[in-house]
């Protein structure tokens, strides 16, 4: 069976696993801040040494690619490419919204988010464990909106700052918080085809702000890549 390496560094909570097939053989999460450049590897190691494998018994890795923070997505995709390319080995990488959407047993639409201040979200729509809309970072009362027909509805993940206006708007949804699950797309990322290695970047869907801000007052060079400029 295929012996998978999987984690996510996409919000503040971290969480890797390591699995053989469908098989779950280790696991961590932790929900603290903490810097995932410091404490990513020593889990992955950690985890590792449990479970008496070597990097070279690994088949593949999986990683959640996006959306969420851009400093824990890079963190993320320049382990997982290093490992791949070091190890010759698969590369998959997840949506971090399906690692939360994963967490909820329901009948009906399931929207992930994750809290992308000011009132905005990266959110997923889900049914049957199937993506319906492509992930996208909108406001969340244009989210609230989109599925104000649903019969049924359920929030997960960094719902909490959001409870307010569900209950208010979707007096009928169910809200759930949920952490990310490195084994839910670790199972789900043995089914997808590898990425290439060396094109493989996070999946931000949303510029960072000081590129916004710095669009604004470069309009004529929009066309512009803004790590270059600078």
């Amino acid at each position: 069976m295929m012996k998978v390496l999987a984690f996510d560094t996409s919000s503040k909570a971290l969480s890797v696993a390591i699995l053989d097939g469908k098989n779950l053989l280790a696991d961590v999460t932790v929900n603290i801040k903490k810097n995932h450049s410091i404490t990513l590897m020593p889990a992955i190691d950690f985890l590792m040494t449990s479970v008496d494998l070597q990097p070279s018994d690994l088949d593949r890795i999986v990683v959640a690619q996006g959306p969420g923070s851009y400093t824990g997505l890079r963190v993320a995709v320049a382990t997982a490419k290093t490992l791949a390319y070091t190890l010759n080995i698969e590369l998959v990488g997840v949506s971090s919204l399906y690692a939360l959407a994963a967490a909820a047993d329901f009948d009906g639409l399931v929207v992930p988010i994750m809290d992308a201040r000011r009132n905005n979200v990266y959110a997923g729509f889900y049914k049957n464990g199937q993506s319906v809309k492509a992930d996208q970072h909108m406001s969340f009362t244009a989210v609230l909106e989109a599925v104000k027909a649903e019969a049924k509805v359920m929030f997960v993940g960094e719902v909490d700052n959001f409870r307010d206006q569900i209950e208010e708007a979707l007096p009928q949804a169910v809200i759930l918080p949920v952490l990310p699950s490195a084994y839910a797309i670790g199972k789900y990322g043995q089914s997808l085809e590898p990425a290439d290695v060396d094109s493989f970047v996070p999946n931000y869907l949303k510029r960072v702000e000081a590129e916004e801000n710095w669009l604004k007052t470069h309009k004529e060079d929009s066309t512009a890549d803004y790590v270059k400029r600078i």
